[in-house]
């Protein structure tokens, strides 16, 4: 199983073409994927048009959702960020951080070309998906 985030998400929908969505183009139909609901929010609310909204609604809710807080998570993801940031690294999104503390706590790789997620790669053990 892999977890895409927004930024591949949004990248494959406008067209962008990278090594992340060349990735998931030939994931998809053959790899398990699944999408988080801070995910799921972050690609449909950039949709301009009812009709690529409504495709891209239908194709994702075809996915596995994880809800990504919780009360368990959010502590481990407040940890996470308090251990990078005295470290000196300072991740710009929470929302980067409850992504990345949930899929390493669910070892599940993330496919992502965010780079507020290399010091979870190179300090916590993210799995980075397509590497």
């Amino acid at each position: 199983m892999m977890l895409v985030d927004s930024s591949v998400w949004i990248d494959y929908f406008t067209g962008t073409q990278n090594l992340q969505t060349d990735y998931l183009d030939s994931a998809l139909g053959k790899q398990r994927l699944c999408i988080g609901d801070l995910i799921l929010t972050e690609v449909l609310q950039g949709f301009r048009q009812d009709k690529h909204f409504k495709q891209a609604k239908s194709l994702l809710s075809a996915l596995p959702s994880y809800d990504l807080l919780g009360t368990k998570m959010a502590h481990q993801s407040a940890n996470n960020f308090r251990w990078l940031r005295k470290r000196g690294i300072t991740v710009r999104k929470t929302a980067d951080v409850i992504i990345a503390t949930f899929c390493i706590e669910h070892k599940i790789p993330l496919l992502s070309t965010d780079r507020d997620f290399k010091p979870f790669v190179k300090h916590m053990g993210l799995i980075e998906a397509g590497a």
